[in-house]
């Protein structure tokens, strides 16, 4: 079932996602060498609490009803997606590590990821770090009324694979609004034209998975870190949008995370 949103619940959704990127921002003071991704889930927890609101994350249950132990997902590498942030995991120089946070303020949630470079990055990382963020917006761009998810995910597609990067099949976007995970999904590839057709107040988290190498994935025995099989790294970007008459509202923010990093330069 997709459910548009009011005016007003847009604004709740927009108050919550703007939280998530201060947390995100909050977190990317401390990316450095010799962090570990624990230390970043006890920031971001603290900062989510702290501003009244809740890290929807953490116990989130998977497929086999194993609950996620983190406030968020610090992926490192060629981890693609939900990895669990650990007193053993430490950042090295040269790592890459996506940050995806999740928080429920006034009913209603917010979601959004960034990837960080720790220290210096291969230029050919970055490459894929910016391939990646630039179709996140691209995607942004086909999320007009009238428009289709497919169009989306066509946008996407076609700007990752003419860069010669693999575009992750197996987990997707997704609608968004008191619960985290709503209809409809939301793929990183398909065909122009093709899908849900897109309306006013639709709400919707779109978030490109894209890999260095092949688009291959699998997950691990703990149930949620999915890695690519040939262990190239993963980029992912996620922005949560609105549909308006006007086009896409952009609800979550990247701005105090670049801030950050501006001022770390």
């Amino acid at each position: 079932m997709v459910y548009l949103k009011t005016d007003d619940e847009i604004e709740l959704l927009r108050a919550s996602n703007d939280l998530v990127g201060k947390t995100l921002a909050e977190v990317a003071k401390y990316i450095k060498p010799g962090v570990s991704t624990k230390q970043l889930d006890t920031i971001a927890e603290e900062f989510i609490r702290d501003n009244g609101a809740i890290p929807t994350f953490k116990g989130y249950p998977n497929q086999n009803r194993v609950p996620f132990s983190g406030s968020i997902c610090t992926s490192v590498n060629d981890v693609v997606v939900h990895g669990i942030p650990s007193d053993k995991v430490f950042l090295k120089d040269g790592d890459i590590i996506s940050v995806d946070c999740g928080t429920l303020l006034n009913g209603f949630c917010g979601d959004s990821a960034y990837t960080f470079c720790v220290g210096e990055v291969a230029p050919e990382v970055k490459k894929l770090l910016d391939v990646t963020k630039q179709s996140l917006y691209l995607g942004i761009e086909q999320a007009v009324p009238g428009k289709r998810i497919g169009d989306i995910g066509n946008a996407i597609q076609n700007h990752c694979q003419s860069n010669g990067y693999g575009v992750v099949r197996e987990f997707v976007g997704h609608g968004i609004g008191k619960e985290m995970h709503e209809d409809p999904p939301v793929p990183n590839y398909g065909a122009a034209g093709r899908g849900m057709m897109l309306k006013n107040g639709l709400c919707i988290a779109i978030e490109p998975m894209i890999t260095m190498g092949v688009r291959n994935i699998y997950m691990e025995h703990d149930g949620w870190t999915v890695r690519t099989v040939d262990h190239k790294p993963a980029a992912h970007f996620e922005h949560t949008i609105a549909v308006r008459p006007c086009g896409a509202l952009i609800l979550s923010s990247f701005k105090y995370i670049e801030e950050v990093l501006n001022s770390n330069q």
